[in-house]
Order: C-alpha cells, then structure tokens, then sequence
C-alpha cells in the first residue's frame, strides 16, 4: 500500500513539473530586476539612520531637560553617557475589594495605560514581579522630571482606583545599553 501511494505521488510530481509553462527570462528582464536591486540598496543605504555622536546625544538631551553625566568606560575607553530615568514602583494599593469583574476591566485598563506610555516613548520598560509581595511591578519612565514620572505614574487606572500605589525612585544608567 505505502509502495503504491508513493509511487502514484511521484507521478503525480513529474506530471505536474511537465505542466508548468516554460518561461525564459530575457535580457531585459535580467537587466530590470538587476536596476531594481541596485535602486532598492540606494534607498536603503539613504534611508538608515545616521548615527549620532556622543555630543550630539549629550546635546538633545540636555535641551530636553534630562540630567546626564558622562564617564570614561576604562577598557574600551568609549565615553559613556549616563542618564537619569525614573524607576516606579507598583505597589499594593489599599482598595483591594474590587470584584473579579471590575478588576479584570482596570487590568485591561492599566495595560493599555503602559503599552500608550511605551508608545509615547514615555516609558521604557514595564513588568510586574513573579511573587506575591508588597511591591507588585516596575515601569522606567524615559522623562526629564521627577514630576512628569509622578503624573504619568499616577495616571494609571490601577493607581486611580487604589489597586496600586506608586513609589518612585531616580535612577541612572548608561544611555542605549541594551537589557541582556
């Protein structure tokens, strides 16, 4: 039975190859897809963002109000620029009673209130903590002031409710290093 039904199936691929309309690709079509991919590594190559020096990034930043400092990384010898953000923390609000219903709407709620931020390249980080304890999240706010943290912090659905409070603390770090 396997022989059979393997068999028909090779038949079946060669009948099928047979079939298929033959087509030459002309010198003309050669040269246009070659122009084509010519054109489209321009593009690109004009499109990429240029890198900007360690000035330049200390400068925009500066202008926005962000505080930074720079120190001098001792083995690669690069500058480092480093840059206050703010670290909230989420805790355990006081008004907990909210029925099963009403929590999963503000849930919905603060989410979408931490993806907007991220978006709004307000925020760079958020997560919650994988236990049960007092401090229930974080979320790193990319903003030149304490007070804008604080608002933007205390704008969250689950803050508003008294699901969460907030607790926030300056912190620092070297501009565009990556999370590992």
């Amino acid at each position: 039975m396997k022989t059979s039904t393997l068999l028909f199936l090779l038949i079946l691929a060669i009948w099928a190859c047979k079939n298929e309309p033959k087509t030459t690709a002309t010198e003309n079509d050669i040269q246009a897809a070659a122009n084509e991919a010519v054109k489209d590594s321009v593009i690109e190559e004009l499109i990429k963002p240029v890198a900007k020096t360690t000035k330049q990034i200390k400068e925009e930043l500066d202008s926005k109000g962000f505080k930074t400092f720079d120190y001098v990384d001792e083995n690669t010898k690069d500058t480092i620029i480093m840059q206050q953000y703010f670290m909230a923390f989420l805790k355990k609000g006081a008004i907990r009673g909210q029925n099963e219903e009403e929590t999963a709407e503000l849930q919905k709620a603060h989410l979408a209130h931490l993806t907007k931020m991220y978006e709004m390249g307000y925020a760079d980080i958020s997560g919650p903590f994988g236990d049960e304890g007092v401090i229930r999240g974080i979320t790193i706010y990319n903003v030149p002031t304490l007070k804008m943290a604080d608002s933007l912090a205390n704008a969250d659905p689950m803050v508003k409710a008294g699901r969460l409070e907030i607790e926030i603390h300056p912190w620092w770090a070297g501009k565009g290093f990556p999370l590992r």
